[in-house]
């Protein structure tokens, strides 16, 4: 097992939300799936969960190496979390196949946000 790449990034809460007042639902639906929506609208203040979980995305485009285009889109990129809290990536169509292609077996992730900011961390792991 070894680190293929590391990605972080950070999305200031106040842009995010202005982006989604300004393009709404078109915006959500280029950037997040249906379950990642009803998450975060779940929230009181969800733009704060939507911008951890922009953050994420971002981070993991980095930390696979790819950036967002032919081998990694936005919805192929899914935060979810575990019982316990924990999130973790799920990677769907075109981003689990060029991850397959790059041997990531696992993406780790950790998110944070506070009252402006929020950021995640991702690393790539490659090989069992």
């Amino acid at each position: 097992m070894s680190i293929l790449g590391i990605g972080v990034d950070i999305v200031e809460i106040a842009r995010l939300d202005a982006s989604i007042q300004r393009q709404g639902q078109p915006f959500l639906d280029r950037c997040f799936l249906e379950s990642e929506q009803a998450y975060c609208n779940s929230h009181r203040e969800p733009a704060r969960s939507y911008a951890a979980r922009f953050a994420a995305k971002e981070a993991v485009a980095k930390a696979l190496g790819t950036g967002f285009g032919a081998q990694l889109g936005w919805l192929d990129v899914e935060v979810r979390r575990k019982a316990s809290g924990e999130p973790f990536i799920v990677l769907h169509g075109t981003g689990a196949e060029t991850a397959g292609r790059l041997g990531v077996t696992e993406i780790l992730v950790s998110l944070s946000h506070g009252e402006l900011y929020a950021v995640a961390n991702a690393v790539a792991i490659k090989g069992g």
